[in-house]
């Protein structure tokens, strides 16, 4: 008798174990709707859901005519680190009769710190994205509680891939996950030293210009074109400042031409008219008065009373003599 009471029992354990095992496969794969637990405890009926919320958010509302102040939404850091899986999975029916560990409880904030310790000294962040390849950059990254670093689409998309929430790297199953914004400040820090970088570069290159516009180089041939350089923009400042109006300078020409016409003409004038006996006699007595006893081209005495074989030679008296300009000529007889 106590053998056949004892079949039954067996029995029902195998039976409970196989629908135990199951429903944790389910819900290992993460196939929710395939499971055998109660939909009533896991969902509830949407009427009944949406009467609860109504009764939760109605409340009595007094006008009391005053406008208040509206008040927007706080802004939140965007570089706070949260924890995405705050609650744990409930446990499956296998788990609660021991047939799986159940999952680990959630990480304090210290052993957070220690797996982000991890992480840093490991240099997953300085890393590209390992799903992907690219860089972090400023997308969303999160840590799992393994210590690796993905990007939060990348791991998304593999877990609907996989069907499995299993780290892609290590395997791990029932991992926890926490946004971080590591990668995030070092491509900032990354971008503004490149930008200093740039800025410097451009400080030191316009220096250094100047330098060479206003020192000049050891080398001979730099030197030399330095100094051409600097020779060429003088006559070109030069010539700048100089005023070229054509107009104005063909004017001055005329004018300059205009005045030597006239006195050419005047002299012309001068030289057309004939002496008067008058005339020489005046100019003649200039001449005495001047006391000149020599000729003031050869140098040689005007009368020659000394020696009886040669013969005197003519004397010439000019109008204007010695002054460059028209004249007229008369012979003095001795």
């Amino acid at each position: 008798m106590l053998k056949n009471k004892g079949h039954p029992s067996r029995r029902d354990n195998l039976a409970v174990t196989a629908v135990a095992l199951q429903d944790h496969i389910l819900h290992d794969l993460q196939l929710r709707n395939l499971s055998v637990a109660d939909p009533s405890k896991t969902r509830a009926p949407k009427g009944e859901n949406t009467s609860r919320s109504l009764k939760r958010n109605t409340k009595a509302v007094i006008d009391t005519g005053l406008q208040k102040t509206p008040q927007g939404p706080k802004e939140e850091d965007p570089e706070k680190e949260y924890v995405l899986d705050p609650k744990p999975p409930p446990l499956t029916l296998a788990q609660r009769l021991g047939l799986f560990e159940p999952p680990p409880p959630p990480l304090s904030a210290e052993e957070w710190g220690s797996v982000k310790q991890r992480s840093v000294s490991q240099g997953d962040s300085m890393q590209p994205c390992p799903i992907c390849k690219e860089e972090f950059q400023l997308r969303p990254q999160v840590l799992l509680s393994c210590s690796h670093v993905f990007h939060r689409a990348c791991l998304q998309a593999f877990e609907r891939f996989a069907s499995k929430k299993t780290c892609p790297l290590c395997r791990k199953s029932q991992y926890q996950t926490r946004v971080i914004h590591d990668a995030a400040r070092l491509f900032k820090a990354t971008c503004a030293t490149r930008i200093q970088a740039c800025w410097r570069g451009h400080v030191v290159r316009t220096w250094y210009r100047d330098l060479r516009r206003t020192r000049p180089p050891t080398d001979p041939k730099l030197r030399r074109r330095f100094f051409e350089e600097k020779f060429t923009a003088i006559s070109q400042r030069l010539l700048r400042s100089y005023h070229t109006d054509i107009d104005e300078l063909f004017a001055e020409i005329d004018h300059c031409l205009a005045i030597n016409r006239s006195v050419l003409q005047q002299l012309g004038g001068q030289c057309g008219r004939q002496l008067t006996d008058g005339d020489w006699q005046t100019i003649q007595a200039q001449a005495l008065r001047r006391e000149t006893s020599e000729c003031s081209i050869c140098l040689t005495p005007l009368s020659l009373s000394s020696g009886r074989s040669q013969r005197p030679r003519e004397t010439a008296l000019l109008s204007c003599p010695l002054c460059r300009s028209c004249y007229q000529k008369k012979i003095l007889e001795s």
